[in-house]
C-alpha cells in the first residue's frame, strides 16, 4: 500500500493547501498521540503521551505549530513546545526527556510558503513507512480514535530550557582536547531553525565567529543563504580571512562547508574525509562501514576501498541511511546534499554536529580543509531536475526507458544514470555520471527531452 500524504522526509506541501493545512496538522496531532500512547502505554505507563513539538521560522509555523498541538491536547496528550529548534535537536530532546513521539515543524530547504511534519519515535528515530500508513489510516479515518472528554483531555506548556540540552550534547560531540581557540569561522544559518544555536555553540568552543542568516523574519528562510546558496558564505570567508565556512539548511539537519579559499566542498568528499579520520582514530565500529545512497558519486566508493572501508548504498533520504546503517552495524553515513549521521552522537542527519566534526578533522590532521579534501577524486557527475505534474511509475515511461538505456550503452560501463522522483517536490531527478566530462550535459539532455515528451 502506497503512502497518500507521506513522502521520504515526512509530509510537506504548500502553507495551508492540502495537505499542509491546519486541518491536517490536528488530525495527525491526534493521530500520533493515539497511536504512541497505544504503543509506549506498556513501557511508559503514563497516562498522558509526552510530545516534543519543535519548529523553524516559517511563518506558517505558528499554524501549524498550534493546530498540531491542539490535537495532541484533544487526544489527551501533553504538548511541550520549543519554539524555533533544530530538526536533530527534536529528535535528541525526544529520547532525552523519554517522550513518546516528537514532531519538527520545517520544510527543511524549501522556501518559506513551504512547510512539512517529520515524526520521530520514542528514542528519535524517523519513523518506518509502516508506522506512516498507519498513521495515514487514522487520519483519514478519525473515527477509530477514541474520543476524549472532561478531564481526559491534555495540556500544552512551552519549554525553553530544551535549548541548554541540545547545546551540551552538541558540544560533547566534539572529542579532541584541543578547542577552536584561534579559529575564524564564517555560520550561515539560513534564518532558520540554527539561527541562535549553532553560533552560541562556536563560540562557546573558543571560535571567532562571523554570523550570517541569523535574522529570521517568517519570510527568509533559505533565501539567498544557507546550505542551498552558500555564495554570501564563500565572500564572507575571504573577506574576512576565515578558516572555514559553514552552511546549514533551514532546520539545520544538513551542513556544506566551504574551505578557507571560498570553495564549496562537496557532500561526498566530506564523507570520504571523515571516513579517513574516524577510522584512524578507530571510531567506525567494529565492521568498519559507511553508507551513503543512489546518489552517491563512484569516486567515493573508490576512496573508500582504497581504505579498506566497506560501503553500501540505501534509498535517498537519511532515514534510509539510518535504516542501512542498523542493518549494516555502520555507525556513519551520509549523503552528497549534506546529511551526515554519527550514529554515536545522533539518530539522525545533524549539520551543526556533523560541521564540528569536520573541525575535529581539520585540527586533528594539523592541515587546511582545502588540502585535506584534495585526497577525495569525484567523478564528474551532472544532476537535472525536472518538474512534473505528476509522478507515473518510471518503468511505465517508454520514451524514458529507452533513452537511459540508449546513454547507458554510450556510458560502456564507465558511468551510471539515476532516476528518481523526489519524495518532497513534484520534481524528477536526473542524474549521469562518467569519466568524460564534456558529454554528460548532452546524456541528460536526451533523458530530459524524453521526461517532459511524455509527462509535459
Amino acid at each position: 500500500m502506497n503512502r497518500k500524504l507521506f513522502g521520504t522526509d515526512g509530509i510537506r506541501g504548500k502553507a495551508n493547501i492540502y495537505p499542509m493545512t491546519g486541518e491536517v496538522a490536528f488530525l495527525l496531532g491526534r493521530a500520533v498521540t493515539f497511536y504512541f500512547q497505544k504503543i509506549n502505554s506498556l513501557k511508559t505507563k503514563r497516562k498522558n503521551p509526552l510530545i516534543i513539538i519543535g519548529k523553524d521560522t516559517r511563518l506558517s509555523c505558528y499554524m501549524l505549530e498550534q493546530a498540531f498541538s491542539a490535537g495532541v491536547c484533544a487526544q489527551g496528550g501533553k504538548a511541550v513546545l520549543t519554539g524555533p529548534f533544530p530538526t536533530p535537536g527534536v529528535a535528541f530532546v525526544t529520547d532525552s526527556m523519554r517522550a513518546d513521539a516528537g514532531v519538527m515543524i520545517s520544510a527543511s530547504h524549501n522556501t518559506f510558503y513551504d512547510n512539512g511534519i517529520k515524526i520521530f519515535n520514542h528514542d528519535g528515530n524517523k519513523l518506518p513507512d509502516s508506522v506512516e500508513l498507519e498513521l495515514e489510516k487514522l487520519i483519514f479515518n478519525p473515527e477509530l480514535m477514541e474520543v476524549k472528554v472532561e478531564d481526559q483531555l491534555g495540556r500544552a506548556q512551552r519549554l525553553d530550557e530544551v535549548i541548554g540540552r541540545y547545546i551540551v550534547h552538541a558540544k560533547s560531540a566534539y572529542t579532541l582536547d584541543s578547542t577552536l581557540d584561534g579559529m575564524r569561522i564564517v555560520v550561515d544559518c539560513a534564518n532558520g531553525a540554527g539561527y541562535k544555536i549553532a553560533p552560541m555553540i562556536l563560540e562557546e568552543l573558543g571560535a571567532e565567529v562571523i554570523k550570517l542568516g541569523v535574522s529570521p523574519n517568517g519570510v527568509n528562510i533559505n533565501l539567498n543563504c544557507g546550505a542551498l546558496h552558500p555564495g554570501e558564505c564563500s565572500k564572507a570567508v575571504l573577506n574576512y580571512r576565515a578558516d572555514l565556512g559553514i552552511c546549514l539548511d533551514g532546520d539545520a539537519d544538513r551542513v556544506i562547508m566551504i574551505d578557507e579559499k571560498g570553495e564549496v566542498i562537496h557532500g561526498d568528499v566530506l564523507i570520504g574525509l571523515l571516513s579517513k579520520y574516524l577510522s584512524h582514530r578507530n571510531q567506525l565500529g567494529g565492521v568498519s562501514h559507511v553508507v551513503g545512497t543512489q546518489m552517491t558519486n563512484s569516486g567515493l566508493e573508490n576512496y573508500l576501498e582504497s581504505l579498506s572501508i566497506d560501503f553500501s548504498r540505501a534509498k535517498v533520504g537519511d532515514r534510509y541511511i539510518s535504516e542501512k546503517m542498523k542493518e549494516t552495524g555502520a555507525v556513519f553515513g551520509g549523503e552528497p546534499s549534506g546529511h551526515l549521521i554519527f550514529k554515536d552522537h545522533s539518530t539522525t542527519g545533524d549539520g551543526i554536529l556533523a560541521a564540528l566534526k569536520v573541525l575535529e578533522c581539520v585540527n586533528y590532521y594539523s592541515k587546511s580543509l582545502h588540502s585535506l579534501s584534495k585526497e577525495v577524486i569525484l567523478y564528474p557527475q551532472l544532476l537535472e531536475n525536472v518538474s512534473v505534474k505528476e509522478k507515473k511509475p518510471l518503468e511505465k515511461l517508454s520514451q524514458v526507458q529507452s533513452a537511459i538505456e540508449k546513454v547507458e550503452e554510450k556510458l560502456s560501463g564507465k558511468g551510471r544514470v539515476l532516476v528518481r522522483y523526489s519524495g518532497t517536490e513534484s520534481i524528477v531527478r536526473v542524474m549521469v555520471e562518467g569519466e568524460n566530462k564534456t558529454k554528460l550535459q548532452k546524456y541528460a539532455d536526451e533523458i530530459v527531452k524524453a521526461f517532459k515528451s511524455e509527462l509535459g
